[in-house]
């Protein structure tokens, strides 16, 4: 069921307001600071690749308001679903999302280089994570605190050698990323993790990949694949009021479908 109430609502933990959000075609509805880090399409497209079944623990590092935990929830009832937030304050709607919805979703404070001991005793069918986007060597601070948090400032090898910890022999760790982070990203990632996998995100037909999907399989030995990038919009540019998106992208966005990785044809 979506909040009793979507109206925009005074917040005493911090100056901005919330306002309440619809996604998957208003199958669900998020709380979220009017200013700062706001979930938007990255993490629905991660949540609708993963392939959780029902029975099976999911982990998502970095969960802020719990978008992509709260949408696995929404398309796949009876996962366990565990969230682990730095931010309080993002951890609290990420609870308070997760009521309103009637989803289970476990949410643990902490950092991810020190996690809860309750987390560190726990392994996971599934990790998922949305890291911290951008190199804050090379770039500039966001303007407020929650979002610069979300955004930069992290160690990325740190964040994902606590990501592969987490996973069960076998499980599957996937994430969305900027493609400006790739090089980094793969040269940090544990060796452990295999049968990876890589799938480019377009904007539209003739761009450049801006964000990247990865999968990587605990103890996997499969070769690695490099997958025919994802168009978010048909077309080569926008030429029309409305929605650009293409048809595998709304039934995503608009009805809560999955969005598999494409299967091997070798």
């Amino acid at each position: 069921m979506p909040p009793a109430s979507c109206a925009t609502m005074a917040c005493t933990r911090v100056t901005e307001a919330l306002t309440c959000d619809a996604f998957l075609g208003g199958q669900l509805h998020l709380w979220q600071p009017a200013k700062g880090y706001r979930a938007g399409v990255d993490p629905v497209l991660l949540a609708a690749t993963v392939p959780a079944r029902a029975g099976e623990s999911l982990l998502d590092i970095g969960c802020g308001a719990g978008a992509a935990a709260l949408c696995i929830g929404q398309r796949v009832p009876g996962v366990e679903l565990h969230g682990l937030e730095l931010q309080p304050f993002y951890a609290g709607l990420a609870r308070r999302n997760a009521k309103d919805n009637g989803i289970s979703l476990t949410v643990h404070e902490g950092d991810v280089g020190d996690m809860p001991e309750i987390l560190k005793a726990r392994r996971f069918n599934h990790v998922i994570t949305n890291p911290p986007y951008f190199d804050r060597a090379i770039g500039k601070p966001a303007n407020f605190e929650g979002r610069e948090t979300a955004l930069g400032g992290a160690d990325l090898s740190i964040w994902l050698e606590a990501c592969a910890r987490r996973l069960a022999p076998k499980g599957l760790f996937t994430l969305i990323c900027r493609a400006e982070r790739l090089p980094e990203l793969l040269r940090v990632l544990p060796s452990y993790l295999g049968s990876l996998e890589l799938w480019p995100i377009t904007p539209r037909a003739g761009r450049s990949s801006e964000l990247v999907l990865l999968r990587a399989k605990h103890s996997g030995r499969a070769r690695f694949r490099l997958h025919e990038g994802l168009r978010m919009h048909e077309g080569a540019q926008h030429e029309k009021d409305g929605e650009s998106y293409a048809k595998s992208i709304v039934s995503v966005l608009r009805d809560g479908a999955a969005l598999p990785f494409p299967e091997s044809k070798g």
